[in-house]
């Protein structure tokens, strides 16, 4: 059996192509397009016109692919800058008008439950008590558990590129009272998570997303070129620096360091930021990757349930079915927590 699976950001349009006849989802093709989607939000949050001609293109361009690659139904999904965007129910509509490919939001949670899931299968079970830091572009996820699903997840409006709008805006580098005041909204938000996570003592703290793998490059960790089981892990220590580094470049000249692509250099100082001010939060010295995230946890999904990925799962941590409908319009500054004591 083979599964393909787009995966709308906020830089990129990403399609994965994997063999799935065992009981983990095997890489056979991966592609991207960059459409740098949250540079083309409106001051109101709406995708504009030409952001939605762009999407569609590019969803269009990966069924195709998916298509010589032997899977006529990719499974597609926006993150937070579809999810978030006012006008997000207009944007799935004409997505699935235009190429005839549904186009499924995920809530926070949901995103959280499922790379904690695929982290868990990369990581395995002598990982113990783990906890789980995902940094996107809009968003940010914590989550911990001792077994196959977390006992707990938060969704944070925390992302890489959205710090950046919010705080540092067209200065270029920030000034270090942008800095100091992201820190403190990090440290608001992550307060009551912290708190939690300290309390639950994880063994090993895991970091998934294209932020932490650029700043494990730039912190000294192996080039992708290496492949995939190379140990990566980023020290709290070495991410300070990095933050310093980052604080003092403008992004043009940051993306001449090892690891900072050009099309994520302006919010590359954020990312860092976000990063160290959580590992501090919650007290992590030391966070090892996983090459293993969200769309490999959707492929592990399915080979579980042996159902459409779409479909309801069964169990008090199920996957929802994810159609923008489905979602509460509550304010971006709220943030939702699951779990009780375990």
């Amino acid at each position: 059996m083979r599964l393909a699976v787009v995966d709308v950001g906020s830089n990129t349009v990403r399609l994965a192509v994997a063999d799935c006849d065992g009981d983990v989802p095997l890489p056979v093709h991966t592609a991207k397009r960059r459409l740098r989607l949250a540079e083309h939000i409106e001051p109101d949050g709406r995708l504009g016109a030409q952001a939605v001609d762009d999407l569609v293109a590019a969803v269009s361009g990966a069924k195709d692919e998916a298509g010589r690659w032997g899977v006529r139904n990719p499974f597609a999904f926006g993150t937070a800058i579809i999810r978030d965007a006012p006008n997000r129910h207009h944007v799935l509509q004409t997505v699935r008008s235009e190429t005839g490919v549904p186009l499924y939001v995920m809530s926070g949670m949901t995103e959280g439950e499922l790379t904690f899931l695929a982290a868990r299968q990369w990581m395995g079970w002598r990982a113990g008590p783990m906890v789980l830091l995902d940094i996107g572009g809009g968003s940010m996820e914590v989550a911990f558990g001792r077994s196959r699903t977390p006992d707990f997840v938060a969704s944070l409006p925390l992302g890489a590129g959205r710090m950046t709008r919010e705080y540092f805006g067209a200065e270029d580098p920030p000034p270090p009272r942008a800095v100091r005041e992201l820190r403190r909204r990090v440290r608001h938000d992550l307060r009551d998570v912290a708190t939690r996570i300290r309390w639950e003592s994880p063994r090993t703290a895991v970091a998934t997303s294209r932020t932490f793998q650029q700043l494990a490059r730039l912190c000294g960790a192996a080039p992708g070129k290496e492949g995939p089981f190379v140990t990566r892990r980023i020290t709290r220590g070495d991410l300070k620096a990095a933050v310093e580094t980052l604080a003092a470049l403008p992004a043009a000249a940051r993306a001449d360091l090892p690891g900072i692509s050009a099309a994520r250099a302006r919010q590359s100082l954020a990312g860092a930021v976000v990063a160290h001010t959580a590992m501090r939060c919650l007290e992590i010295d030391t966070v090892t990757l996983s090459p293993w995230a969200l769309r490999e946890g959707v492929m592990i999904k399915h080979l579980q349930e042996q159902a459409p990925l779409w479909r309801e799962a069964a169990g008090p941590h199920r996957v929802a079915e994810a159609q923008a409908q489905e979602l509460p319009d509550a304010p971006l500054a709220e943030h939702a927590v699951r779990g009780g004591a375990s």
